[in-house]
């Protein structure tokens, strides 16, 4: 009695500690138990296990079909014997006899505790599969546990999580111990369970953080139209403000700066230009290129591309570090940049216009598949109004001097 009040006692814990369904709890019992027998009695008999709530126990059951002539007596009975146990049983009938149990305790007990751990883990490996595979997107914290082939692994309270190599942004030091922010990006099921993956170089990073940062975003007052980055290096961040009260920009920034600088504290002093988004491409495209001042913009729509004039001393801003500036600008827009200081226009645009006017390229272009002219071929004016063809290049006779005389 009392171990069966023990049993139940278990059962209750584990059902309300690991908050595990109890169904679940009695057939990992039930199973453990069956285990136990089957490897007792080799396989050899047909065995069922069933818990007795009511009794707290668990009953073991050898099933065993009447027949005549017993053939297999691990699996068989004889009419005669069967009728001892119930009268009105018939020959092919199937007959269950209970065993004793007490014997499998122990054994029962230790694979019961086994099978019922790794219940409990398959079911918290769910539940934490189920919680966060809605997540995705998602800017969660946690602390660093520790590092696993350059892969930082992620305490996330009652998971963890891994932030590989390649998304993590350059220049970043982490210890453990270290608390860190990072953007959920992907959740997938392993035989070791539920593996979330982190980042910290992924472009939408910077929209969630902005996002925490200003109330205006979160409302819907102020939308972040679009995202680029080189992570560790400089970003550039797109909003525009549904309230024409509201300025994007500055809501961004925050009274002295103040948001803008939390955003940029947590990427560790990574640049973030905030530009106001424009329906007009060209506005856009001028403001992408800030903090550099546009002189001039000239628009291919049909293949998406802009020759963008700048002033000479606004060259290197436009371009910036290794073509950075408008690498991103182009990413931004979507368009196809190319930046030229307005003396180098200038000298292509003069250039262009003294080859249109001075050159003869165009005529021998025109002329050079044409048939050559020969001097017999060219009417030469004889001083009296008639034409007469040109000499053949034959000195003429005695009698043609004379006749000329």
């Amino acid at each position: 009695m009392e171990a069966s009040l023990n049993l139940k006692h278990t059962i209750d814990q584990i059902v309300k500690e690991k908050g595990i369904n109890r169904q679940i709890v009695l057939e990992a019992l039930e199973q453990a138990v069956l285990t136990a027998a089957n490897k007792k009695f080799r396989n050899t008999r047909d065995l069922e296990v069933h818990y007795n709530d009511d009794a707290g126990e668990v009953e073991l059951f050898e099933f065993v079909t009447v027949v005549e002539a017993v053939v297999d007596s691990y699996k068989e009975i004889d009419l005669e014997e069967a009728r001892e146990i119930d009268p009105e049983v018939e020959i092919g009938d199937s007959l269950g006899l209970k065993m004793d149990a007490t014997g499998f305790s122990r054994i029962a007990a230790q694979t019961a505790k086994q099978v019922i751990i790794q219940k409990v883990r398959e079911a918290e490996r769910e539940t934490i599969f189920n919680e966060y595979k809605n997540r995705m997107g998602e800017l969660i914290n946690g602390v660093v546990r520790r590092f696993e082939r350059g892969d930082l692994v992620v305490d996330l309270g009652r998971a963890e999580a891994v932030l590989p190599v390649d998304q993590q942004a350059p220049r970043e030091v982490y210890r453990t111990g270290d608390r860190i922010r990072a953007l959920i990006m992907d959740i997938r099921m392993t035989t070791k369970g539920p593996q979330i993956m982190l980042s910290r170089s992924h472009p939408n990073l910077i929209a969630k953080l902005f996002e925490a940062e200003v109330p205006e975003i979160a409302e819907g007052i102020v939308e972040i139209k679009g995202v680029v980055r080189e992570a560790g290096s400089r970003s550039k961040i797109a909003v525009y403000s549904h309230d024409h009260d509201v300025d994007p920009v500055g809501a961004c920034v925050g009274m002295r700066g103040s948001r803008v600088q939390n955003v940029v504290s947590e990427l560790r002093g990574e640049k973030i230009d905030i530009i106001p988004w424009s329906e007009d491409i060209v506005r856009f495209a001028c403001s992408a290129l800030q903090p550099a001042q546009v002189s001039k913009v000239y628009i291919e729509e049909d293949i998406s591309a802009m020759e963008i004039i700048v002033a000479d001393d606004q060259l290197s801003l436009a371009i910036g570090k290794r073509g950075q500036n408008v690498r991103l600008a182009a990413k931004l827009t979507g368009w196809k940049l190319d930046i030229k200081s307005e003396s180098k226009a200038a000298a292509a645009e003069l250039l262009e216009f003294s080859t249109f006017d001075g050159s003869t390229s165009d005529v021998e272009a025109e002329t050079a598949n044409d048939p050559p002219v020969l001097a017999s071929d060219v009417p030469v004016d004889s001083g009296d109004g008639s034409d007469e063809s040109a000499p053949t290049g034959e000195e003429p006779t005695d009698a043609e001097r004379n006749d000329g005389e």
